[in-house]
């Protein structure tokens, strides 16, 4: 595809806040386009029917990736770098929640998908990205990752456990910050971001999944997944350059590291 399209890529993009991303991100600009990647092929092929459905402005596309499988990052790379001569936004999605009791198996399953894939999907499309004019990498966190926040007894999620997705969480903070020293000369624009408590189908554990973790996450105060696309799309339009250095949130807040 010709380079006058930004071309953005949304890992995790088949549902919750990576779909309404890839919809706020297409809807926003007839200039971007947005690859919808997910792992399961045919979810992730629904989810583009129904994006083009609504007929944004913008164009769309379909791209299988399983971030924690090195070999479908790279072949995703691979097939990317076959059909756009760059990439100039990663938005840095797809995770998991892991709920229950600290085990290693669940520690390591959290962190394949929430920071190894992440960090070596960057990576990867580093060599595409360094083409761009203007390459953002958006690292979708979670206050939870906060440590600051974590000491803070005032913190509204300070009972609250996940100690496998907060661990990971802050990892990824720090691969935030080590991608900022590491493509310092290629001038990349990289955040960490927050995207807030929202209704998704992230997995809570074993016992909630799907309907029943969106019902749980409605009736504790959950909003809109839209919400999180916005300041997605905020960091993408450029509104929120000056808080590169910072942890940051929607509404235009900012987390302590």
């Amino acid at each position: 595809m010709a380079s006058g399209k930004r071309i953005i890529l949304v890992t995790g993009a088949n549902t919750g806040i990576g779909y309404d991303t890839a919809l706020y991100l297409a809807r926003a600009d007839s200039s971007n386009h947005v690859i919808v990647s997910a792992r399961n092929e045919q979810r992730g092929l629904d989810a583009l029917q129904k994006l083009q459905d609504m007929k944004p402005k913008g164009s769309l596309s379909f791209q299988k990736l399983d971030v924690s499988s090195d070999d479908s990052i790279f072949t995703a790379v691979k097939e990317i770098e076959a059909n756009f001569d760059k990439v100039d936004v990663l938005v840095n999605n797809a995770g998991v929640f892991l709920g229950g009791p600290n085990s290693r198996a669940a520690m390591r399953e959290t962190f394949e998908v929430n920071v190894y894939g992440a960090v070596i999907l960057t990576d990867a499309l580093a060599p595409l990205l360094r083409k761009s004019k203007d390459p953002r990498i958006i690292n979708v966190s979670s206050g939870m990752g906060s440590i600051g926040a974590r000491l803070d007894p005032s913190d509204p999620w300070y009972t609250q456990n996940g100690e496998a997705y907060r661990l990971s969480k802050a990892a990824l903070n720090m691969a935030s910050a080590n991608q900022k020293f590491k493509y310092r000369e290629e001038k990349f624009k990289i955040w960490s971001y927050c995207p807030g408590f929202v209704i998704t189908d992230i997995v809570l554990g074993d016992s909630v999944r799907g309907e029943d973790s969106r019902k749980k996450r409605v009736e504790a105060g959950a909003e809109s997944s839209e919400t999180s696309a916005q300041g997605i799309l905020e960091i993408v339009e450029g509104k929120r350059d000056a808080e590169m250095d910072s942890f940051v949130q929607r509404y235009g807040k900012v987390w302590p590291w």
